[in-house]
């Protein structure tokens, strides 16, 4: 942070001379092409250099005119110390300026004047007529810091703010994720506790160890938000696992993703919720049971991923209802995450059952590395 304070500090001080430099050369080339153009005869080099380096008291007065300007900011309300701290910084630049022009006039003689004027006379002469100028360029000077100010505390705050909103998606999403995982948990163990009541103890066990896994593993990835499809496809198939120790022979999983869709950035637990409730609403519902379909294809910069089921269809008009808190959880979580740069659809299928369709960005990120 030091280091890049260093930088934009000297980065501050390279505009602040390259401007009163551009601007001593303008003041400097118009001049002598000026007079050129007049037809005057002046020692040309001379005069160009003293015109140059007239700019020299400005240029090396500015940081104390923002210091100024910092410590009686004149963009507050009208204060009379203010002004005239303002003023006096002002007058006096001028009385400075005026007697360096002067002395550079006096010691070299650019326009080749054969009686110049005395010193004191040339002086003040010199500051009589350029108040108007000094005050135009001291307000200049205020005005260029104003803004750059401006800017630059625009740009901390939309720093701050971005950084704020990402806090507050990051707690949002936590907040859901706080949903999702103890609902998942729940029904896991209510299929457990099915398993023991009929008298199923080896499958019952199986179904806790691979439950086991899985919460290891969300324990383990608890801090990201979105993760490869590849390790979403293999959680949703570990869930599965552990559902068809539950339903045996009347679960039958159909998986169709292509592996060059697997390093897709895809909302963490986001195949889970659409997985029980397919099972839950679908396959639970049939005696024969029925197939779990998970697909996933890419067009055009959009990821889709959908499950259907062949268990019963949605009664007519509810294709968009969102059953339970997982699909409703699912939406949330994709608005948080993508805003309107996402579509979630439930429809029947005309072969019977339902599908579940999530289109989202396709996006690819470095892979994550634990710390």
């Amino acid at each position: 942070m030091g280091t890049q304070n260093s930088w934009q500090a000297a980065r501050h001080w390279v505009w602040m001379a390259s401007i009163w430099v551009g601007l001593g050369l303008f003041d400097a080339l118009q001049t002598v092409f000026v007079m050129r153009s007049e037809r005057m005869h002046h020692a040309w080099l001379i005069l160009f250099a003293t015109v140059m380096f007239s700019w020299l008291p400005w240029a090396l007065a500015t940081p104390l005119i923002l210091r100024l300007a910092c410590k009686f900011p004149p963009a507050k309300p009208i204060r009379i110390l203010t002004w005239l701290v303002h003023l006096s910084a002002c007058g006096t630049m001028g009385l400075i300026f005026s007697a360096w022009t002067s002395w550079l006039d006096v010691l070299f003689n650019p326009y080749l004047d054969p009686a110049p004027s005395p010193y004191m006379r040339l002086w003040f002469d010199k500051f009589y007529n350029g108040l108007l100028s000094y005050v135009v360029l001291y307000a200049a000077i205020l005005t260029l810091n104003y803004v750059l100010d401006s800017q630059k505390r625009l740009a901390l705050q939309q720093t701050e703010t971005a950084r704020l909103n990402e806090q507050l998606v990051k707690a949002q999403l936590h907040a859901l994720r706080q949903q999702i995982e103890p609902h998942f948990l729940f029904n896991t163990l209510n299929s457990v506790a099915g398993l023991v009541r009929e008298g199923r103890n080896d499958s019952a066990v199986s179904m806790i160890a691979g439950l086991s896994d899985l919460l290891r593993r969300m324990l383990d990835d608890s801090a990201r938000h979105q993760v490869p499809l590849r390790e979403e496809i293999e959680f949703a198939q570990k869930y599965l696992d552990i559902q068809k120790v539950r339903f045996a022979d009347r679960l039958q999983i159909d998986l169709n993703v292509p592996s060059e869709l697997y390093p897709a950035q895809v909302p963490r637990l986001i195949l889970q919720p659409m997985v029980e409730n397919a099972i839950k609403h679908g396959i639970a519902k049939r005696a024969q049971g029925g197939t779990i379909r998970i697909a996933a294809s890419r067009r055009d910069g959009i990821l889709t991923l959908s499950v259907c089921n062949d268990g019963p269809s949605l009664p007519a008009g509810r294709e968009t209802t969102r059953p339970g808190i997982g699909i409703s959880n699912v939406r949330t979580r994709l608005k948080t995450l993508y805003g309107e740069a996402f579509e979630l659809s439930m429809r029947n299928q005309n072969s019977g059952g339902v599908e579940v369709t999530v289109s989202l960005p396709f996006v690819v990120l470095p892979p994550f590395r634990k710390a």
